[in-house]
Parts: C-alpha cells; sequence; structure tokens
C-alpha cells in the first residue's frame, strides 16, 4: 500500500484528500498539511480514516508519494526537499516546473518522480505523441470571467480594473514562459501543454476576460508531420473560480492509475 501526503487543503486537496479518503486501490491517506493549521485539523477530522495534520517535512517522511496542491510560491519549497528524500511529486502548479531541470536532475538523482495531472485540459496523449516526429507550433487561447484573473501579477502590476471591463477583452499574449509568471494561478494548463510538448518558449497563449462566461475556456491548436489537433474545452469553475473541476479529477485519475492493472492512453 503506497502512502500518500497531501499538501495544500483548498478546492483541490480536499477533493483529492476525499477521494482517497473513500478508497483508491494501492494507496491510502497518510495525511496532509497546509498554511491553516486549525482549518486543515478541522476538515481532516471531517474524514472517515482521521488522517493527521503534519508539518512538511514530517509529511513527506511519512510519505511515499506526496501531492502538491498549494501554489508555485510553495513548490519552491515542497519540490527540493520532497525529491532529495525519494519521495515521488504530483504537480498541480506545474507553471513552476518550467526552467527547473536542476529538480528532474535531482529527482533522477534520489529514484523519485515528478508526475503532471493532465489538470484542466484534454489531448496531451496526443501532444506527446506527436512531440516524437515533428511539431511546428502549439497555440492556446483561453477565456476566463474577469473574477477568475484577479490577484494575478498581471492584473495587479498594471492596474486593470477587472470590474470595468464589460465586453471579451485581451488580457494577454505572448510564450509560456512568460504568461506562468503573469499569471501562476491561472496557466497550469498551459505549462502542462508546454512540457509535453515543444517546450515554454515555442508555446504561446492568448488569455481573455469574458463577463458574464460560466465556464473557464480552453482551445488548443497543434499543427507538425502528424497533421493538425484541435481540442476545445469548458470547465466547470470548482469552489474556487481559477480552478476548472477537472483539474481535481484528472488529478484523482492519475491516482488511480497508479495501481491500476490496466492503463489507457499515453
Amino acid at each position: 500500500m503506497k502512502r500518500v501526503g497531501i499538501v495544500g487543503l483548498g478546492a483541490i486537496g480536499r477533493q483529492v484528500c476525499r477521494a482517497l479518503d473513500e478508497g483508491i486501490g494501492g494507496l491510502t491517506l497518510c495525511g496532509a498539511t497546509a498554511r491553516d493549521r486549525d482549518k486543515g485539523e478541522a476538515f481532516l477530522r471531517t474524514l472517515a480514516s482521521k488522517p493527521p495534520f503534519l508539518t512538511l517535512d514530517e509529511l513527506i517522511e511519512a510519505s511515499d508519494l506526496v501531492v502538491e496542491a498549494s501554489t508555485q510560491a510553495h513548490l519552491e519549497e515542497i519540490a527540493p526537499r520532497t525529491l532529495a528524500r525519494g519521495r515521488d511529486l504530483v504537480v498541480l502548479s506545474c507553471g513552476g516546473l518550467l526552467g527547473r531541470g536542476d529538480w528532474v536532475t535531482l529527482a533522477g538523482k534520489h529514484g523519485a518522480r515528478i508526475l503532471v495531472p493532465s489538470g484542466a485540459i484534454a489531448g496531451l496523449d496526443a501532444v506527446k505523441g506527436a512531440r516524437v516526429g515533428a511539431i511546428t507550433s502549439v497555440t492556446m487561447e483561453t477565456r476566463k470571467p474577469p473574477r477568475g484573473l484577479a490577484g494575478a501579477p498581471w492584473i495587479v502590476e498594471r492596474e486593470i480594473d477587472l470590474d470595468a471591463i464589460k465586453e471579451e477583452t485581451l488580457i494577454f499574449e505572448g510564450p509560456a514562459t512568460e504568461a506562468c509568471r503573469a499569471f501562476p494561478a491561472n496557466v497550469n494548463v498551459l505549462a502542462a501543454l508546454s512540457l509535453a510538448g515543444v517546450g515554454p518558449e515555442r508555446t504561446r497563449i492568448r488569455i481573455h476576460a469574458v463577463p458574464g462566461l460560466t465556464r473557464n475556456q480552453h482551445r488548443i491548436t497543434v499543427e507538425g508531420e502528424f497533421g493538425s489537433l484541435r481540442v476545445e474545452i469548458e470547465n466547470v469553475p470548482s469552489e474556487n473560480p481559477r480552478t476548472g473541476k477537472l483539474s481535481y479529477l484528472s488529478t484523482i485519475a492519475l491516482l488511480r492509475d497508479l495501481g491500476a492493472p490496466l492503463r489507457v492512453g499515453t
């Protein structure tokens, strides 16, 4: 039985905890940690297995696999400490992986793996297959309600009044390298796409704010020697408007695959 620890008890972390508590073959929830200890302990007491609230170091020591469901900033602390202990790490704030080849090297040195769920998009299996050949371009268009972009560094630094947006507005256009710094909580889907495909420098995105939109929309276009790929998805937001429900559903699916005797897809 593989022991799983959860870092972060927000919209995604709580759902992953519930899924493990209800039962995923070959896995057991050994504990969790979060910024707010009181709220974290209160949530964990609602689970049937009553897993303990632990410090980060205690959690890493108790786990075989750690699920990061926190933030890019927190990942800077979580990743090296987890990988140096030889623990596998599931990364949801995968924008924080861009440019971190040192973490990949660290994982290899200690026999650990970094696992990235598909998150709130689809088609990564096809992109990974296409990458074996030649890919000429990867672009993504994202549309979100304005409140879903609140707090992003790009919005704050430019003092963009999201409440003043009354029609669809292009907020950002550029490469994944820049977008993941400008919108760290919004474009983990873009980071996953760039890691699966041609890299963050060659993966481009346009982000639109759309008043009245009730679902987060993503459109991916890939061109290459394999042909053309177009994927469109509309995500129902979770309780956190910046995160779609598919983000935690895909994480649960990844965990189920770890112990499954049959795995479908690349």
